[in-house]
């Protein structure tokens, strides 16, 4: 399994779902169904996701920097 971090290519909005997708091996689609399936229940989910998206590393910039 990979490290947990939001990735710079593959990603929608935030990059949480394919970042999740990535360290479980499946795939961001698959990821991104499941949440939004999960958010048809009661929960915090987007509280979740936003949570995610402000706490998980972006990954490291390609070799190509500015």
């Amino acid at each position: 399994m990979s490290a947990l971090v939001r990735p710079r290519e593959g990603r929608m909005i935030g990059g949480v779902c394919a970042g999740l997708a990535r360290r479980f091996g499946t795939s961001a689609t698959t990821m991104r169904v499941i949440f939004v399936a999960s958010c048809l229940l009661p929960g915090p989910q987007v509280l979740v996701y936003l949570a995610l998206w402000l706490f998980l590393p972006g990954s490291k910039a390609s070799a190509t920097s500015w």
